[in-house]
C-alpha cells in the first residue's frame, strides 16, 4: 500500500483545469466592474472635496459681503474712490513730501 501512495502523483485533471478556468474567467468578468468603481469613488472624492472648497469660499464671500455692507464701510470706500458728499468740496493736494520738506527748513532757521 505504501508503494501505491507514493505513485500516486497530482495530475492535472480536468476538474482542476475547469475550476482554475472559473476563477480565472470570474477575475476577469469582475475586473472591468471593479475598475469602474475604483474611478468612480476618486472621482466622488475628488469632487466632494471641490463642494467643500466651493463652499468655505461662498461663506467668506459672503462674510466679506455683509461686512462691506455697511453704511461706514461703503463710506470709506466711496471716499477712496473719490466720492464726495453733497455740499462738501474735493480738495487734491499734491507734492506733500516737498511741502513737508519745505515746511521743516524753514523751521530749523
Amino acid at each position: 500500500m505504501a508503494t501505491q501512495r507514493r505513485r500516486r502523483t497530482r495530475a492535472i485533471t480536468p476538474r482542476r483545469l475547469v475550476a482554475v478556468g472559473a476563477l480565472v474567467l470570474v477575475g476577469l468578468l469582475y475586473y472591468r466592474p471593479l475598475t469602474a468603481f475604483h474611478g468612480a469613488h476618486v472621482r466622488q472624492a475628488e469632487s466632494a472635496a471641490a463642494v467643500r472648497r466651493l463652499q468655505d469660499e461662498q461663506a467668506t464671500l459672503k462674510r466679506r459681503l455683509d461686512a462691506s455692507s455697511s453704511l461706514t464701510v461703503l463710506a470709506r470706500e466711496a471716499r477712496a474712490l473719490g466720492y464726495v458728499r453733497p455740499g462738501e468740496h474735493l480738495f487734491i493736494v499734491k507734492n506733500i513730501p516737498a511741502w513737508r520738506a519745505a515746511h521743516t527748513a524753514r523751521r530749523g532757521r
